[in-house]
């Protein structure tokens, strides 16, 4: 063969590989960075909540669970390792489960009348009413104050001989209520005081969640001549179920940890001569802080985290039941044909 053949031979064939291989273009060193940012700069802006919940949240947790199980002495900082001794005591004294009863009392005559209340102002306040950026403050004005104001007031009005409530009553020709001696009208008291405090709240919530329902819904509804209840109980409340869901689980965290009502209700902050207004917290406190048996107090905490844990779990499974994943397709529109007068 010559020289002049060899030019003309044709180049080695090459592979799909390495064909690939030669057109892929060589990322910059900017191009990297930039990559590297859209991966990992999401984690870093929410990486100071998770280390500042880790600090002041899960070690002090992790650090109470250790101490629940010990005869802690608070002077040398140190305990005896005394297994489950504290949760024993705990749960075999009678004031548990005087304060328990009392809580869940508590709780419920004031967390079913404020949901009830709240679904009520937040309806009115998403009417077409005058001077409605000033009655949506307003209402948030109980919350902004401090517990401890509204505690000393409402246990004035309360009073047994000289308090706001039982003038009135007595103005009017009937019996005084005992306020401080009666364990039913004691938490009324202090459910009232919740009530106070948080129905604004949570009317401001329910209002924002009734907003985003769509106008149109209305409008259908009002050509088809369906009334303002029926409008209501067929596409506000389903509308709301999520919404109701994440308030009454807020709700109810809050009120089985209830303490500064109950506390700021008499002078003494014992829960009443007989117990009639101790709850867990205040039950807490005083082993703590009075008997200074941080053991039994760190297990006593234990106890009501598991019980709000499964309160949380029972409110996970009503949840699921109440409120239906359509795949994202929000509040269904309503039928036309399914309103009536």
């Amino acid at each position: 063969m010559t020289a002049t053949d060899t030019r003309h031979e044709a180049p080695p064939a090459t592979t799909p590989r390495e064909e690939k291989t030669k057109r892929i273009r060589v990322l910059s060193f900017s191009q990297k960075l930039s990559r590297w940012d859209l991966k990992v700069s999401p984690y870093l802006y929410i990486s100071p909540f998770f280390i500042l919940f880790a600090i002041v949240g899960l070690f002090p947790i992790a650090y109470t669970a250790v101490i629940s199980f010990q005869d802690w002495d608070l002077v040398r900082n140190s305990g005896e390792f005394i297994g489950f001794d504290q949760y024993i005591w705990i749960l075999q004294n009678p004031q548990f489960w005087t304060a328990l009863r009392n809580t869940f009392s508590i709780f419920l005559l004031s967390s079913v009348p404020q949901l009830i209340l709240a679904i009520f102002i937040a309806a009115m306040l998403d009417r077409n009413i005058r001077a409605k950026t000033f009655w949506r403050t307003s209402v948030l004005l109980p919350y902004v104050m401090a517990p401890v104001a509204v505690a000393l007031i409402f246990s004035n009005m309360f009073g047994d001989n000289h308090g706001l409530v039982n003038n009135i009553l007595t103005d009017l020709g009937l019996q005084p209520i005992p306020w401080h001696k009666s364990p039913f009208w004691s938490h009324v008291a202090i459910a009232t005081m919740v009530n106070f405090r948080w129905t604004g709240y949570n009317a401001l919530i329910l209002l924002a969640a009734m907003q985003a329902v769509p106008r149109d819904y209305y409008e259908a509804a009002t050509v088809d001549g369906a009334s303002a209840w029926r409008q209501f109980w067929s596409i506000t409340l389903p509308s709301l179920r999520p919404t109701l869901i994440f308030v009454i689980i807020t709700s109810t965290i809050g009120g089985l940890q209830i303490f500064d009502e109950p506390r700021m209700y008499d002078n003494t902050g014992e829960g009443g001569a007989a117990q009639q207004w101790l709850t867990i917290t205040l039950f807490l406190y005083n082993i703590g802080w009075r008997e200074w048996n941080f053991g039994r107090a760190a297990a006593l905490a234990w106890i009501l985290f598991l019980i709000i844990l499964v309160i949380g779990l029972i409110n996970l499974m009503i949840t699921r039941r109440l409120v239906r994943d359509e795949g994202g397709r929000g509040v269904t529109a309503p039928r036309r044909k399914g309103f009536r007068r």
